[in-house]
């Protein structure tokens, strides 16, 4: 049953905190099966994982035995300083294995080798997009998307929302980016940044005190705007900051203070209306037991990349709608990570009202039949092809070299 975005977010913290039922509710979300294994009547053995870089792009391609492809668009940043991780402590492992166990086989990967020493960023991202191409190879197996692999697909046009990444710049330049970002997708809602990332800067605050009022004069009374703080704030600047964000009606308040502060951010959470989003920096399933069972947060978001992959993030997603809570990804980088969080976002029940599209890098030319994979009118569509749903341009293919740690 899809529950109701507005519900959603009505839920105060406090009340959260409090339910004595919701642990085990927590757990059972946390532990039940998301992998649809039964999709596939035959093995689908892997016969290779590799990476291959062309120009500043990383590929992961995952093959089957029977000669079946998937691909996955690797986050260049992370993977250009992570390869070696993705090549010594994940591929390896899962080569020669049945793909329909790849929810057991990457449980089997974190605790391989103390892998769970190397647990953080560098690792999980390795371990998602390997996932990812797995996942896109095993939806070509059975001719679905990828949405129906771990999930139910729901809704295939996903409202977005338009991110800003400038800091530092003022509050009229800022806004005058918006505007233009806003009219080039047709978004009908924003998110811009806050603060001065995990410091406080007298500068920057008075730069978000004018930011704030100056997007809700432009934008007028029915436009979403969202803000992140990104742990710019303690906790009387994160509580003034968002009493001005509830006076102009701010959607949600991400990251007020350090993203693990946690007692911290619960007390920004019971002190504001506004609600408090978290999670991009989450790399634990029991972490964000945490965030959701004690109240810390009412917007949950794992991101994708950061956190493992779909699979690990669907359990995160399960856990919110236990405890009636929007789960709205983190999308991190460029390339194709608007696809992931698009393929997430349509097969669960509790997605965001808004989902994030940054729409600015290309340089990873990809093709689908049944999407354009741009914001038409703030809406994009969800490729219903098999797994992602779009084919990387062949020659781009030929062009990459395959990546040796």
């Amino acid at each position: 049953m899809k529950i109701p975005r507005r519900t959603l977010l009505s839920v105060p913290a406090a009340a959260l905190a409090a339910a004595p039922s919701l642990g085990p509710k927590l757990a059972a979300a946390m532990s039940s099966k998301v992998l649809k294994r039964e999709l596939f009547n035959e093995p689908v053995k892997i016969a290779s994982v590799e990476l291959l870089r062309n120009g500043k792009s990383f590929i992961v391609r995952a093959r089957s035995t029977s000669g079946v492809t998937g691909y996955a668009d690797a986050h260049s940043s992370v993977m250009s300083v992570a390869y070696p991780i993705l090549l010594k402590k994940v591929a390896p492992l899962l080569v020669g294995k049945d793909a329909r166990d790849l929810e057991s086989l990457l449980e089997e990967v974190y605790l391989a080798n103390s892998n769970y020493k190397w647990q953080g960023l560098p690792f999980w991202v390795s371990v998602a997009v390997v996932e990812i191409a797995i996942l896109d190879l095993l939806g070509k197996v059975v001719g679905q998307p990828i949405g129906a692999l771990i999930g139910t697909p729901r809704q295939q046009r996903i409202p977005v929302y338009r991110a800003s990444s400038h800091r530092g710049n003022s509050a009229d330049d800022e806004v005058a980016y918006l505007r233009k970002v806003v009219s080039e997708t047709g978004a009908t809602a924003i998110k811009f940044r806050l603060g001065a990332r995990m410091r406080f800067d007298a500068d920057s605050t008075r730069r978000d005190l004018a930011l704030i009022p100056l997007t809700r004069k432009t934008f007028g009374p029915a436009f979403t705007i969202y803000a992140d703080g990104n742990g710019s704030y303690d906790v009387p600047q994160a509580i003034r900051i968002g009493k001005v964000m509830e006076e102009y009606k701010l959607a949600f308040f991400e990251e007020p203070v350090p993203f693990d502060y946690y007692d911290e951010t619960r007390q920004i959470a019971a002190a504001l209306k506004i609600p408090i989003a978290l999670g991009e920096q989450e790399a634990s399933l029991r972490g964000f037991r945490r965030i959701i069972e004690q109240g810390i947060a009412r917007v949950i978001q794992p991101d994708l990349l950061y956190f493992g992959g779909l699979i690990r993030s669907m359990k995160v997603a399960r856990m919110a709608a236990a405890a009636g809570l929007v789960c709205t990804p983190h999308m991190s980088g460029g390339g194709l990570g608007f696809l992931y969080v698009a393929h997430f976002a349509s097969c669960i029940p509790n997605a965001g009202a808004h989902q994030e599209y940054k729409g600015e890098d290309d340089s990873l030319p990809v093709h689908s039949a049944t999407s354009s994979l741009e914001s038409e009118k703030g809406m994009l569509t969800v490729p219903t092809g098999p797994g992602l749903g779009v084919d990387i341009d062949p020659a781009f293919l030929a062009k990459a070299q395959p990546v040796t740690a």
